[in-house]
């Protein structure tokens, strides 16, 4: 089946108007984080929210979902719970059990739950940086201490970061309680090493940590014949101790419908998870759990074509990269996010805030890398069509290869 990663969809209607090339019927305007932010002038390549119609499947499934009519209260369906356990197996080779899915709006607030479930006021929570702005931010929201090790930083450019273990263990307080880890990693794109999972569990368990390992980005692996193993599959020894964070939010493109899933193998976990849960989130999204079970079910051939786009846009931006003097990027293993080292950039030198330079100098709105603990660096979100992503490119030339 072919489908269509190539065409534009308009997304931003300049003055509240139809797109020229538009149907007629369509609305003025829905309004998007990513394309409204910075206004109708600047392209977003910033927040890991792509540019491409989700799943046929998952689109058929929700206009079926609709044309019902009524949207109660939901329960989630022993057909997904079921549908996850097969596509776990079948791409992770990790058999889970029905019960052990506790279905969420979303992994940041699983996030915020589990600091909450796991550790007690004062208690440490521990992540590295770089790293998704919302890890920094669970300690202090749910009133515990932050903690933070850095990564090791490439070696050369080109060179992959690496996981820092004597760094993270000398973060480790005897008040530390909770890891928050990213597997695959936003936003460096790196797909950890069996040797540096081994270093991670053994450091896990010898501290008594709980884990939360979010997988988010799992599904997205780059490398012809990746295949992701959940961190308490890899090491069965820490699946007491460890909450595993899925969603087809980044696969599938479908954020908005605010569906996640954490899969806790042991129940006296699942049960202090679930108990603080009650009555600070709400019941499922009717909507999105339609659609993450009809893209778990019937979305694998999208899924594949999607991948070859992205490995096609990730070989153009290292092409460009590298024509940027003074800018350095390892190229991502996974994500459709691409993590650049712009310090050395002569058009940037004295800049506080090169992606605020960027965003004032090229109209290419990019992620800061402040906000992920690293300053100095921007985050790029190639998920966008070759036409989008290759406007954004020559923007930024006019800038960066002056």
């Amino acid at each position: 089946m072919a489908f269509d990663f190539a065409t534009p969809v308009a997304r931003r209607h300049p003055s509240g108007g139809r797109p020229p090339d538009g149907p007629s019927d369509w609305p003025s305007d829905w309004p998007s984080q990513k394309w409204h932010r910075y206004g109708d002038e600047v392209l977003p390549m910033w927040v890991a929210d792509m540019d491409f119609v989700s799943p046929p499947a998952v689109l058929e499934a929700l206009h079926a979902r609709v044309d019902h009519g009524v949207f109660g209260y939901g329960l989630v369906p022993d057909s997904l719970r079921e549908t996850l356990c097969a596509w776990s197996e079948r791409h992770y080779g990790w058999r889970i059990e029905p019960d052990w899915q506790l279905w969420l709006p979303g992994v940041v607030p699983a996030l915020h739950l589990a600091s909450l479930a796991l550790t007690e006021p004062g208690d440490g929570v521990l992540t590295v940086t770089p790293i998704y702005p919302p890890f920094l931010r669970v300690a202090e929201r749910t009133g515990r201490t932050p903690q933070q090790a850095a990564m090791a930083e490439p070696a050369a450019p080109g060179e992959p970061w690496r996981l820092d273990l004597a760094a993270l263990e000398a973060a480790i307080t005897p008040r530390t309680r909770l890891l928050l880890w990213c597997h695959p990693h936003n936003p460096t794109g790196r797909v950890w090493t069996r040797d540096e999972l081994a270093g991670l569990a053994e450091l896990v368990a010898r501290h008594d940590l709980f884990v939360v390992s979010d997988e988010l980005h799992c599904d997205l692996l780059l490398d012809q014949g990746a295949r992701h193993v959940p961190l308490a599959a890899a090491f069965p020894e820490l699946a007491s101790r460890t909450l595993t964070l899925w969603a087809p939010s980044k696969t599938f493109n479908l954020a908005g419908l605010t569906t996640a899933c954490a899969v806790v193998p042991d129940p006296a976990l699942r049960r202090r998870f679930a108990a603080v849960a009650k009555g600070l989130t709400p019941d499922g999204n009717v909507l999105g759990l339609v659609a993450a079970e009809a893209a778990y079910a019937e979305g694998e051939p999208w899924r594949q074509a999607l991948l070859e786009v992205l490995r096609g846009h990730r070989r153009s931006l290292s092409e460009r990269v590298a024509r940027w003097p003074g800018v350095a990027m390892s190229a991502p293993e996974s994500t459709y996010l691409a993590w650049l080292d712009l310090r050395g950039a002569p058009s940037l030198k004295g800049e506080a805030s090169p992606r605020q330079a960027l965003l004032q100098c090229a109209g290419v709105a990019l992620s800061d890398g402040a906000d992920f603990g690293t300053p100095g660096f921007a985050r790029l979100n190639f998920g966008t069509t070759a036409i989008q992503l290759e406007a954004a490119l020559g923007r930024l030339d006019a800038v960066l290869c002056g």
